[in-house]
């Protein structure tokens, strides 16, 4: 039987937030008590809350909203690599050893222990060149646990832009800690949210047998 990993942040009052962005709110509208058959709640959250996917409209006025991208890039084989031991950026040499020649989808670990219940500002984002290397191997989507491809403090957006120019996929936010690095099946489409330019998902990782 296969394995699942979720891989997903939970959504709730007090998750960490990009700084300035909207705190996760969730509120009963209907709570089921007499004359009340049933519980309904809304919920107030950033688009980039907790794991997501970010769309070409996050980061290109021109590009895709989140309702618009193509579902299957995130659905199918991924590799999970170990990349806890780069400083500041991932680059190549982090983790060319651990890549396959050929991939689709390449999730990075960063993080010893994600951070649940607090916000990182210095946390680990990816080189530029690191993007050129997955796309050269063909990949289609690249993950990763930190809260973006980018420095938080980066105006150019070096990383998402040549995911652009590769026309890549991307997930931030997941949560990798106690999965092992390896080969997975990856489930984390995104909500179809008209005009938007990124989702929440549930991401998934199951395990592939032989």
């Amino acid at each position: 039987m296969s394995r699942i990993w979720d891989i997903s942040q939970t959504l709730r009052p007090g998750l960490p937030v990009w700084p300035g962005d909207t705190a996760y709110l969730a509120e009963p509208t209907w709570v089921l008590e007499e004359g009340c058959p049933v519980n309904v709640g809304r919920v107030q959250l950033s688009t980039h809350s907790g794991t997501h996917a970010d769309a070409p409209l996050h980061y290109d006025a021109n590009g895709e909203s989140i309702a618009e991208v193509a579902l299957e890039v995130y659905l199918g084989p991924c590799v999970l690599i170990d990349a806890v031991s780069a400083k500041g950026r991932v680059q190549p040499e982090d983790i060319v050893d651990q890549l396959p020649e050929r991939v689709e989808r390449v999730l990075l670990r960063t993080y010893p222990s994600f951070p649940h219940h607090r916000w990182v500002d210095d946390f680990t984002a990816v080189a530029a060149d690191t993007i050129e290397l997955l796309a050269e191997r063909g990949a289609r989507l690249i993950g990763i646990d930190s809260p973006s491809l980018d420095p938080q403090s980066s105006k150019t957006l070096d990383a998402h832009r040549a995911v652009r120019r590769h026309r890549m996929a991307i997930l931030e936010g997941l949560v990798l800690d106690r999965v092992p690095a390896g080969h997975y099946e990856l489930i984390a489409p995104p909500l179809k949210l008209d005009t938007l330019d990124a989702s929440p998902v549930r991401a998934l990782l199951r395990s592939i047998h032989p």
